[in-house]
């Protein structure tokens, strides 16, 4: 019954947050990129993410992901992982209102808006409400489940162990939290377990500083393979939850305490005692700690020293004041930010490429964060040029404007040609397809020459050079008789059985995704051309 609880109460969890973030729209990730210009608005955006996705972890994950994407500075994300503390501790309070005996209830009407109503906006309610109503129904399950332990002698003297050695209490609430993925199922098995009289207060605590310690395992296991950024971001999580388990330790018995006069003087529950505990303990964590962020990213980054290739995601050149003013000097930064574009993209071309030569994970990771980062500057530039169209233009003017917008496409397109190579190598590696030297080596030539090609572009659209934009041209031609040789020594080593068929679809797909790119590199100098 325990096990079958949990089951229902982390599936309500993770139900009520997707349905939370579904009627929220898809805008967490732009909270948190608008949001956290300082630590305290990192912490207020951290809050408002948590109690939407109803997981701290959740939003400890996504802000490791901003901060590998390059969207999120260290500095950032350490308020905003703060933050999340405070807000996880809402689920504990809405488990103290003790609302268990309306939980099949509820489930009926989610169900009801998930099931009898076609509107996609009740179904996202229903869902929030169907999966309120389980977290309740399997927390009464657990607690249903656990009263048996009261029984037990040697549950009873590991309660009494507890209260008296109060680090077994945090190393069962860190263990517990890491065994089920989520302080919230531990938090609330506390709770039951408090009601029910089978464990103390003195005993309770100790095991919910153990359970904010265990939470952070979810966010290391997702920095394990990203960034040198996301790595110490995880490290921030850990570090910031241990120093306040530490402290609270060193005031453990004011701290019980202090609980004791509270419950008996607001006339609290014993789930809603666990909640204020709770509540209490990471918010003055937070208080703490805040004014220390820089302190801590400096631990953390001698902690884990290195330096690595940082992605200016956001536009640098786009002032929105210029639009109005003159529509000339717009287009200059406009220019500006397409540049900076193609670069990244022909950043991201080099590291597919080496992924595809080395297999090395971390050359994947970058292409996929280049490919982000020009589809970010692809929105940012596009509405930028879409409000200087607004203005009336010179006639030079309007000829660089449709430049813009065509060369802006053809970087785009460029990135998403770049992340298929990836996925094609990726798809190489996991079904251990062999690729034969001969073809790799081909492969690496025509690289190397649609490189040199996407970069003499970058440079004829930079200096408006008619003559680079004809090599380009030239260059072009060569890639796509590359192209057809490839294709040809490619079908006779399938032939002479020197190649598997798998590896000959990976490898055509692969030169025709590098011929396309050509093509790209090919209408960026001809919209250079045609400028002229």
């Amino acid at each position: 019954m325990f096990f079958g609880g949990l089951a229902i109460f982390l599936f309500g969890i993770k139900y009520m947050g997707d349905g939370l973030q579904k009627t929220a729209g898809d805008k967490l990730r732009d909270i948190l990129d608008k949001f956290t210009s300082n630590p305290i608005m990192g912490v207020l955006a951290g809050i408002v993410v948590t109690v939407l996705l109803q997981t701290s972890t959740g939003t400890t994950v996504l802000a490791i992901g901003l901060v590998n994407a390059g969207f999120m500075t260290l500095r950032q994300s350490i308020g905003v992982i703060m933050g999340a503390n405070i807000g996880t501790t809402v689920t504990a309070f809405i488990i103290g209102l003790k609302i268990s005996d309306y939980a099949l209830p509820i489930i009926a009407i989610g169900t009801f808006l998930i099931f009898f109503l076609k509107n996609r906006k009740a179904n996202n309610i229903g869902q929030v409400f169907f999966g309120f109503g389980a977290l309740f129904y399997g927390l009464s399950l657990m607690g249903e489940g656990l009263k048996p332990l009261r029984d037990l002698e040697i549950f009873a003297e590991l309660t009494v162990s507890m209260s008296e050695i109060p680090l077994l209490g945090v190393l069962i609430g860190t263990i517990f939290t890491v065994a089920v993925q989520s302080s919230s199922a531990s938090i609330g098995l506390l709770q039951q377990l408090y009601e029910q009289g089978a464990m103390t207060l003195d005993a309770a605590l100790p095991v919910l500083f153990g359970d904010n310690i265990g939470t952070t395992i979810t966010a290391v296991l997702a920095a394990l393979g990203a960034s040198i950024a996301a790595k110490r971001a995880a490290m921030t999580h850990v570090i910031f939850n241990l120093i306040g388990t530490i402290i609270v330790l060193l005031l453990i018995h004011p701290y019980i305490s202090m609980m004791y006069f509270l419950q008996e003087r607001l006339n609290l529950n014993e789930a809603m005692t666990i909640a204020v505990a709770h509540g209490i303990f990471n918010t003055s964590n937070v208080l703490i700690q805040l004014p220390f962020v820089a302190v801590l990213a400096f631990i953390v980054t001698k902690i884990i020293p290195g330096n690595e290739t940082v992605i200016e995601y956001k536009a640098q050149h786009l002032d929105p004041a210029l639009v109005q003013q003159s529509s000339s000097i717009a287009l200059g930064q406009a220019k500006k930010e397409t540049l900076r574009m193609a670069e990244l993209s022909e950043q991201g071309l080099v590291a597919a490429s080496d992924f595809v030569k080395t297999k090395q994970k971390r050359h994947a990771e970058l292409t996929y964060q280049f490919e982000d980062a020009i589809n970010n500057l692809d929105r940012k530039i596009t509405d930028y040029l879409i409000r200087i169209s607004a203005n009336s233009l010179s006639t030079q003017d309007s000829a660089q404007h449709s430049m813009l917008m065509d060369t802006v496409r053809d970087i785009e397109r460029v990135g998403d040609h770049m992340e298929n190579i990836i996925e094609l190598a990726e798809y190489q590696v996991t079904n251990k397809v062999k690729v034969s030297e001969l073809a790799l080596e081909d492969l690496n030539d025509m690289f190397n020459l649609t490189i040199e090609t996407l970069k003499q572009a970058i440079k004829a659209l930079d200096t408006n050079d008619i003559l680079e934009a004809r090599a380009v041209i030239l260059k072009e031609e060569k890639i796509d008789k590359m192209e057809r040789q490839l294709r040809k020594k490619h079908i006779l080593r399938l032939n002479e059985g020197a190649c598997e068929a798998s590896a000959g679809i990976i490898f055509v797909d692969m030169i025709s995704n590098l011929e396309r790119i050509g093509d790209h590199a090919v209408n960026i100098a001809e919209a250079v051309i045609g400028e002229e």
